[in-house]
């Protein structure tokens, strides 16, 4: 089955009586040393989304040079090893989730391939019952070790461009798009989640259905961009979207975002950043359709 998008965007328009209690609280984890950016773009992201409240969970040792890139974010400082999050960070990661009401986790911006990180991330989805977004080095730290996916606590969405999906699956990315969004579906039901195959007409599929995203353009290949989904995805979830509702609308706007920022940037000159301060356009072109 392919899914077509609803004319109106569900997260839209607000009532008037609320308060951020009601919009959720997305936990990124990750971070690194010399990885630093990616989780903070994921917050970014999830903030210009709508989430009510946004934390970082990353290393302490990145603690001076990431404390005042977000002011509207919360952060948790965490264990290290190696200049990664540390296996013994998965106590404090758990209290923080349950003691804060955490809505949705995005693991992996940046968390690096180190063996204390990587344990890490098998351990929190084995774990965590909140929705994951697992991207990055969080799908890095899976490769060889696909049986342990299977065993998630969580609703679990998985956002692999072409070569983290060819790496952690051992399967080609076939180039017609029907039997793109077949591979995704059959994977989808394998491991029972939500697969986001990203790149040109990124492919959206649950066991049941898929959805073939049309917005976007070249300019959005650059570094950075897929951290940025994955905040805007999570935080579609922590306000009440479905799993794959969220990550359906995540990819619409984040590429509809990057069409209105390439009008003025460019596609040479296009950066992750642009995406999430063109968002506010996004949004708002599409609440008046």
């Amino acid at each position: 089955m392919i899914f077509e998008l609803p004319r109106k965007f569900p997260l839209l328009p607000r009532k008037k009586n609320t308060d951020k209690s009601r919009y959720g609280h997305v936990l990124v984890v990750g971070g690194s040393k010399g990885l630093g950016g990616a989780p903070t773009l994921a917050c970014s992201a999830a903030l210009r989304s709508g989430a009510g409240l946004v934390t970082l969970g990353a290393p302490e040792i990145l603690k001076g040079s990431l404390r005042g890139l977000l002011t509207e974010a919360m952060q948790i400082w965490l264990s290290h090893d190696q200049g990664a999050i540390a296996l013994s960070a998965k106590a404090p990661i758990l209290r923080y989730i349950r003691k804060r009401r955490i809505s949705a986790v995005v693991l992996g911006p940046g968390l690096s391939v180190k063996p204390g990180a990587t344990a890490l991330a098998r351990k929190l989805v084995r774990e965590v019952s909140v929705p994951i977004v697992l991207d990055a080095d969080g799908l890095n730290s899976f490769r060889g070790k696909l049986p342990a996916l299977k065993k998630h606590a969580c609703p679990l969405i998985l956002t692999p461009h072409r070569g983290e999906f060819e790496r952690l699956f051992g399967e080609k990315v076939p180039e017609n798009p029907k039997a793109r969004a077949a591979l995704a579906k059959k994977l989808a039901k394998f491991y029972d989640g939500v697969l986001v195959l990203k790149g040109h007409e990124t492919v959206v599929a649950d066991p049941a259905r898929a959805f073939v995203n049309h917005t976007g353009n070249p300019g959005m290949a650059k570094g950075g961009t897929g951290d940025v989904l994955a905040g805007v995805i999570a935080s579609f979830v922590a306000q009440g979207l479905l799993p794959f509702q969220a990550a359906a609308w995540g990819v619409y706007f984040h590429g509809l975002a990057g069409d209105l920022a390439v009008r003025d940037k460019g596609e040479l000159g296009l950066t992750a950043s642009d995406l999430i301060d063109y968002f506010p356009k996004a949004y708002r072109k599409k609440s008046l359709e």
